[in-house]
């Protein structure tokens, strides 16, 4: 695609889909409003910082809002992450936030594609694996557990994050698994944004011994027909490094980069 066209994705995914706020909300999460930015509290894993822009502030203003943010975070005991895009505004926005004490984490690319052509494409599954969509508590364990592995991380804010948001609205959002055996080999989930033409996707972590084998581009062509079956005409994913060449063969372009900045009291 050309770079018009990678203009107005990223156009339509600030307008659509930023600020990035949970709908329906979760029980026990609360958004708050402070200035131009949304605060997300009482998520299991920690805090969220989002907007659409940042309303124009600069300098001494700027530095007082994210202080504002670190306090109440350092007061709750409880990390919290200011998402930052790469064409956010200012541009001293990254000096800024790690003068506050805010560490950045791995970036990612934020990829954007149209729906149709992966909803059009058969998803082939090595021998022995299938497809399945989950609810159950059992079998979010079961992908936390396989995330754990991959990551050599505890997942474990997972299976509570998951289950609450099917609880809320099981119609916004579909978790599917790959299994050989009995056995989870890989997860992703994705969630149709309300009032918005996308659909994002989330997880397509996979063991080891199971990559390279067309396990992660099924996943990806299964929940494109999810979205498309639901008149969603964009997918969107924070695709990892390993991710974004595969995504980008699937048609996916990229749009801006996304840096977690996390403060840890």
């Amino acid at each position: 695609m050309s770079d018009l066209d990678a203009t107005i994705l990223r156009t339509a995914y600030d307008r659509q889909l930023r600020p990035d706020v949970p709908d329906p909300v979760p029980d026990g999460v609360t958004v708050e409003q402070d200035g131009p930015l949304v605060r997300i509290v009482g998520l299991d894993h920690r805090g969220f910082l989002t907007y659409r822009d940042l309303g124009g502030l600069t300098g001494a203003d700027l530095d007082a809002l994210i202080v504002r943010q670190r306090e109440l975070f350092r007061q709750r005991g409880e990390a919290v992450e200011w998402k930052l895009y790469g064409h956010d505004e200012p541009a001293d926005l990254a000096d800024r936030l790690r003068a506050a004490g805010f560490v950045p984490e791995e970036p990612e690319t934020v990829v954007v594609g149209p729906v149709a052509p992966l909803a059009a494409a058969v998803p082939v599954l090595p021998e022995g694996v299938r497809l399945r969509e989950v609810t159950d508590r059992a079998d979010l364990e079961r992908i936390a557990a396989m995330e754990a592995e991959v990551w050599n991380d505890d997942r474990g804010h997972l299976v509570d994050g998951l289950a609450r948001e099917i609880a809320a609205d099981p119609q916004s959002i579909t978790v599917v698994v790959a299994e050989a055996d009995g056995t989870v080999i890989s997860a992703g989930w994705i969630r149709y944004v309300a009032g918005t033409g996308f659909a994002t996707l989330w997880g397509g972590s996979t063991l080891p011994a199971w990559r390279r084998q067309g396990v992660y581009r099924a996943l990806v062509a299964h929940r494109a027909r999810l979205a498309a079956q639901r008149d969603r005409t964009l997918l969107q994913v924070d695709a990892s490094a390993e991710s974004r060449p595969i995504l980008e063969r699937l048609g996916l372009v990229p749009v801006t980069t996304t840096t977690p900045y996390v403060y840890t009291p």
